[in-house]
């Protein structure tokens, strides 16, 4: 096999280790996606945008516990041009602790010094006051040193808690989290809202809505938070905004000095003071900032309360948990590249993207955590027209390539004229056209290879490796109906060629014969491997018409030399059978009818010799040429029917002693080398006995003929030599030599020396008399046995005739 072709045999190799280099590279690709999205933030602005509709797509209620008192127009409008002195807000301080709040939060800040302190701090003294701090941006000349201005002294002393305010906003200008702690790295200042939930948290505040409600999941949540507050950790979390962020319960600050209020609406809450007056306050964007427009600052820190106090603060996942998280979708589409369709494959692409879209909304609704789902989506996008780019472009190559040399291999088939094309089109319109080529070829192979198994007059039948039959020829079909047996096709070879009786295997074997009887119709399945190696020999049967047929199955194996199938065949031998009777027939006329008058002829003339009728004189010239004359005829019919049957009949192989037999070859010799005065000496190397598995007659007339021609061409007093070694090896070997001193074969005729009716020395040595059918018996029988002969000689220097044959495994 050429190189090429052996390349061809084996065409998964080179193009699966491509393609395993080319998805090894696509996923290379998708997880440094993943990692660029999430380590460098690529996809920040479509997660916060995703995260935003997820929250405006959910609602939750908001806290009762908790009442906003605004400074809004009304109040400004009743209480004149703001900032009003502190004596009003002490009188604001004074009707909220009368209404009985259980705390007051104020989100103004208190920096510089005023003549109404004292009266202010008085009114802060009855109730839990919380006040914010001014908190400077870092100094990033001074290493990130931040000041802090405190509330005026007076203010400051009788606040039950102080807390910074800022809220920060992402890159988009949102807001959506908040800090828990921030500072710099001599000090650090909570939330506002923290001392104020540390405080319910340690029974300090009492709030009539949160009393009752169970704490297991804020006790959770609470952990959580804590577990976050680190040293130098801001514990940011993110804000659960929702369309009723702006729903809380809301008093304007002229209507609660005046009266107005109800005093349950203000009885047990927290009551966070803030200005939402327009052209006062702080506007943020958050989330929701497209259905709600911009929110004051107080509302977020009432969110921001709400928050810590139901435990409903939103945690971001960990880069390592985000990373993870991308790389199972992908992970599943990579997969689906090695064992799905394209179809398939593209069928999955928007599920896996759904499926993380909705495993991102499970976990914020539910677990309070927020994982991104746009870098897996955005690795699924990317991923999937890289791998399908480089899938077409390894395709295109590999079929370019493989069609190419289908093109270049020399058809044997004649071909129809195409006309030429005008246009050979881009690239993958020869691509096509070169498969339309293929595709051509391969019908008319199949053609082809059809026609050719219909035109075969034997029946043929072609099965899987299972022994169904897939394909069964014109004659197969033919016959099977004049058995009236239905279509083949689909049915079993044991099934279809199950009637046909055994006759004998062609394996001359006994043991293949006994094999075959004993199992009959077992062989007939291809499946059972212990009977291949027979039927591949081929076995003998007989149909119930009485014909013979030879059955012989064939295995079918692919370029790669991979065993796919069976191709079973029937050969009519009923007329060779026939014939092979009638050469019997023939044989017993040679043996018995022609060899009687010859036989009948030398006895008349004995006996007429012993009657003494025979005088001297013409008639005894003329009785004994007669005589002659008919020993040669007897002679010439057994050389002539002994060939025959060496030709023809089986073998009754048995172990057997090539010693011994050339030992009984030289006593039968023996009569006709002693009237020469011819010694014959048999030797053999050591004490081998030369085992070997043969017919015993047959081998000893093969070796007393070579002994006889030995003694018939060699001179008066001499000697020959018969010499029996055992050549081992991978197959050992019985060699027998025989070496005689007579007149040698000169080198022209020693290669027709097997041939029949070849006779030597016929005009030297006219006395010798035969009719040239010995040698050529002995070259039958030798071969038929699984041997060679060979022949050494030289005028004057004798001859030397060595049979090799296969040695007996003594052992078995």
């Amino acid at each position: 096999m050429s190189v090429s072709a052996f390349r061809r045999s084996r065409p998964g190799r080179p193009v699966g280790r491509r393609f395993l280099f080319e998805w090894l590279g696509v996923a290379c690709a998708g997880i440094a996606v993943v990692l660029l999205s999430v380590v460098g933030h690529w996809t920040l602005s479509a997660d916060h945008l995703v995260y935003d509709r997820f929250l405006a797509a959910r609602e939750r209620p908001v806290s009762p516990d908790i009442v906003i008192v605004e400074i809004d127009n009304e109040s400004v409008a009743a209480l004149g041009r703001w900032p009003w002195p502190r004596s009003v807000h002490a009188q604001l301080v004074d009707c909220l602790a009368k209404a009985g709040v259980a705390a007051v939060v104020y989100d103004v800040l208190f920096t510089e010094p005023s003549p109404d302190d004292a009266r202010l701090g008085a009114a802060l003294r009855e109730r839990p006051s919380y006040l914010p701090v001014l908190l400077s941006p870092a100094n990033e000349a001074d290493n990130g040193h931040r000041e802090v201005e405190k509330p005026v002294a007076p203010l400051a002393e009788v606040a039950a808690g102080l807390g910074h305010i800022n809220l920060e906003v992402d890159n988009d200008g949102i807001v959506r989290s908040v800090a828990m702690f921030e500072g710099d790295a001599r000090q650090r200042w909570p939330q506002l809202m923290v001392p104020v939930w540390r405080a319910v948290r340690a029974g300090a505040l009492v709030l009539p809505d949160l009393a009752g409600a169970s704490s297991a999941a804020t006790t959770a949540a609470d952990a959580r938070l804590t577990r976050t507050s680190e040293p130098d950790s801001e514990a940011r979390f993110l804000l659960p905004f929702n369309a009723n962020t702006h729903a809380y319960r809301k008093v304007s600050f002229s209507q609660v000095l005046e009266g107005r209020v109800p005093p349950d609406v203000l009885r047990g809450r927290v009551a966070l003071v803030g200005v939402t007056a327009s052209g006062l306050f702080d506007r943020f964007a958050t989330p929701l900032s497209g259905t709600l427009g911009p929110l004051p600052g107080v509302y977020i820190h009432a969110l921001t309360l709400d928050t810590l106090l139901s435990g409903t603060a939103i945690e971001p996942a960990s880069p390592i948990a985000v990373v993870l998280a991308s790389l199972l979708p992908l992970a599943l589409l990579l997969h689906a590249f090695l064992v799905y369709s394209p179809l398939r494959t593209l069928l999955l692409l928007p599920l896996l993207a759904l499926l993380s879209l909705a495993g991102s909304a499970v976990l914020l609704y539910y677990a309070r955590i927020w994982l991104p789902p746009v870098p897996a989506i955005v690795a699924l996008a990317l991923v999937y027209p890289l791998w399908s780019w480089r899938r077409l472009e390894m395709t295109m190559a590999y079929l370019r390539k493989e069609l190419r040399q289908l093109a270049d291999e020399p058809y044997l088939l004649p071909e129809a004229p195409t006309p030429p094309r005008e246009f050979g089109g881009d690239v993958l319109a020869q691509q096509m056209a070169l498969m339309a080529q293929a595709a051509q070829r391969l019908q008319d192979m199949r053609r082809f290879v059809w026609d050719s198994l219909d035109s075969v007059p034997e029946p043929l039948v072609v099965a899987d490796l299972r022994g169904v039959v897939l394909i069964a020829n014109h004659a197969a079909r033919a016959y099977f109906s004049d058995l009236n047996v239905s279509a083949a096709e689909g049915r079993g070879m044991p099934e279809v060629f199950g009637d046909l009786a055994l006759v004998k295997p062609i394996d001359p074997n006994p043991e293949a014969l006994a094999l075959a009887h004993a199992h009959w119709p077992a062989p007939l399945d291809p499946a059972r491997g212990e009977f291949a190696q027979l039927m591949e020999r081929g076995v003998e049967v007989r149909a119930r018409d009485g014909s013979d047929y030879l059955l012989r199955y064939a295995s079918c194996t692919n370029a790669q030399g991979q065993a796919v199938g069976w191709i079973a065949g029937l050969v009519d031998v009923t007329a060779l059978h026939d014939a092979e009777r009638q050469r019997e027939h023939a044989l017993r006329l040679l043996s018995h009818d022609m060899r009687s008058p010859q036989a009948s002829i030398v006895a008349l003339v004995e006996t007429e010799r012993e009657r003494g009728t025979l005088t001297a004189g013409p008639v005894r010239e003329v009785m004994d040429r007669i005589e002659r004359y008919a020993r040669r005829s007897l002679t010439l019919a057994d050389d002539f029917v002994q060939l025959a049957r060496a030709e023809s009949q089986q073998y009754a192989l048995e172990p057997t002693s090539l010693t011994e037999l050339a030992i009984d070859a030289s006593d039968e010799v023996w009569p006709q080398a002693s009237a020469k005065h011819i010694q014959i000496e048999t030797a053999s190397d050591g004490e081998q006995m030369g085992w070997i598995n043969a017919d015993r007659s047959l081998m000893t007339r093969a070796l007393v003929n070579i002994l006889n021609n030995a003694v018939k061409y060699s001179p008066p007093e001499t000697r020959i030599v018969c010499s029996i070694a055992v050549a081992d090896g991978q197959a050992p070997r019985v060699i027998c030599s025989i070496r005689d001193e007579g007149y040698g074969i000169p080198l022209e005729d020693q290669a027709k020396l097997f041939q029949p009716f070849r006779r030597f020395h016929a005009g030297q040595r006219p006395e010798v008399s035969g009719a040239g059918l010995g040698m050529a018996f002995v070259k039958t029988v030798v071969t038929r046995h699984g041997g060679e002969i060979h022949v050494e000689s030289a005028p004057d220097q004798g001859t030397t005739v060595t049979m090799s044959l296969p040695a007996l495994d003594t052992a078995a």
